[in-house]
This record gives structure tokens, C-alpha cells and sequence, in this order.
């Protein structure tokens, strides 16, 4: 009796025992190697109307249609891009729309922006640049992937008003040799929150990086276009040129203009 015991404990430790088991060998793995791991964060706050939302979205979704975004990805040193896509209002409201997707071939652009179109939208009070930098950074830092360049893709239609002030975060980022572009949007000024030089706002206190970029939007026909350039530019690393080509890797000069005007915006318009 006692050595049948003894048998049958015997197999039940061997079932029970983590052997090495394909997961265990597929969870060594090392981490998937690309050309950029890029962060597309897009703004949703309510200063955006339900129009200008929905062009927002379809920028970036004819954009990963495009040929020669695909083209762009294929000349790639590796061939490959990681991105994850997701929308921010002020600093409580960040929502993940597409997680890490690796990007390699045509098929799987387009299956990307198929996931694109079929997520809803939210919208959100206020608007945190910081916050959607801070989250953009973790994000790249979880990535588990191993890029060459590492590139956080801002849009937006104002400063930032929530959160610990822009410069904070992009210095933060720049710090892990992280790059900032930025994509503010210049339709209107309908809001008493709406600034009249947003471009250069983004120039002097949102951008870093070698080669950093800002392309404005102000007219509605300029979404696809415009979203377009900016993803092949970052994906290409297409040498910046023209006027709107930046070099902002310190931040040595002095901003042209405060860096703190959203927040002291809000703070006269709530008188808090």
C-alpha cells in the first residue's frame, strides 16, 4: 500500500511540475526588434467638435491605407514598426484605443486602421498635453519591443490646462531620448481657451528631439495630407527641412511664448 502511495504521489508532483513547456520557452523570448516604436496620441476634449473628431480619426486611418506609408515601413532598416494608438482629454481621461501592434506588411496597416474606424470615440473635459506625454512614455517603456527610435506623435487643438505643466513632461521624455512631434490643430478659435499661435506653441514648449517637427492643421481638407507626411517623416525618419524643420533637442533657447498660458487661461476664466 504504501509504495503504490508513494507511486501515485510520484506522478502527480511530475503533472504538477512547471517543466519547460513551449510557454515557458515562448515567454523568454526576446523582445521583437523594429525601426520605431510610435505613440499616436490624439486628443478628444470638448473644445474638438464631433466634425473635427471624426477628420481627426480618418487622418490616421487613410493614413495606414496610404502606399506610401507601406512603402515608408518596407524601406525600413527592419521592416517593421510597433504603434499603439490612444485618446486623452485632461489629465483623468486617457483612453487606449489600439495597444502595441506590430506593422510589417500592407495587410496589417490596413487591418490597423480598420481597428481604427470601428472604435468609438469618447470625449473628455479639459486638456492635458502632460498627462497624454506621461502616459505616452509608459506606454513606450512597456512596449516589449526593441526599436531603433522611439517617437511620441502629439495632436491637438489647445495648451495644456490640467496637469503638471507641458515642459515637465517633455523634458521628462527627452531625457529617455524619447522624440516629441506635434500636430496642432487651427480650425477656429471658438473657445475662450483657443489660442491664435498654437504652432508656435507647440514649437517652443511641446516638440523635442533632433529633427523634431510640428505640422499645423488649419484648414479641414489638410487632415489626411498633413497626418500623412507626419507618420512618414517619423516612420522614415526623413531628414527634416523647409520652415517647419526643428531642432529641439535641449531646448536652449528661450520659449516665444509662455509655456504656462493654458493653465493661467483656465485659472482666470474659473478664478481659482
Amino acid at each position: 500500500m504504501r509504495r503504490w502511495l508513494f507511486g501515485l504521489f510520484c506522478l502527480a508532483a511530475a503533472g504538477a511540475w512547471p517543466a519547460s513547456a513551449p510557454d515557458a520557452q515562448q515567454a523568454s523570448a526576446p523582445p521583437e526588434e523594429v525601426d520605431v516604436a510610435l505613440v499616436l496620441a490624439v486628443d478628444v476634449s470638448y473644445s474638438m467638435d464631433l466634425d473635427e473628431l471624426a477628420l481627426q480619426r480618418n487622418g490616421y486611418i487613410e493614413a495606414f491605407r496610404s502606399k506610401v506609408l507601406h512603402d515608408a515601413i518596407a524601406k525600413g532598416a527592419i521592416g517593421k514598426i510597433a504603434v499603439t494608438y490612444f485618446e486623452w482629454a485632461g489629465g483623468d481621461f486617457q483612453h487606449i484605443v489600439r495597444p502595441w501592434t506590430v506593422i510589417e506588411t500592407p495587410q496589417s496597416a490596413i487591418a490597423f486602421a480598420e481597428e481604427l474606424g470601428e472604435a468609438p470615440t469618447r470625449r473628455g473635459r479639459r486638456t492635458s498635453i502632460s498627462g497624454a506625454i506621461d502616459l505616452a512614455v509608459a506606454l513606450l517603456e512597456k512596449s516589449n519591443v526593441t526599436p531603433l527610435r522611439r517617437v511620441i506623435d502629439i495632436s491637438g487643438d489647445g495648451a495644456n490646462n490640467d496637469g503638471r505643466p507641458v515642459t515637465a513632461a517633455r523634458d521628462a521624455a527627452r531625457d529617455k531620448g524619447i522624440a516629441i512631434n506635434g500636430l496642432p490643430v487651427m480650425l477656429k478659435q471658438a473657445s475662450y481657451f483657443d489660442i491664435d499661435n498654437l504652432d508656435v506653441y507647440y514649437e517652443d514648449c511641446v516638440v523635442t528631439g533632433v529633427g523634431a517637427f510640428v505640422i499645423p492643421i488649419r484648414e479641414r481638407n489638410q487632415f489626411v495630407d498633413a497626418t500623412r507626411t507626419k507618420l512618414v517623416r517619423e516612420i522614415a525618419e526623413m531628414p527634416a527641412s523647409g520652415p517647419d524643420a526643428l531642432i529641439q533637442k535641449a531646448q536652449a533657447k528661450a520659449p516665444r511664448v509662455s509655456c504656462m498660458q493654458g493653465e493661467r487661461q483656465w485659472r482666470d476664466r474659473m478664478g481659482n
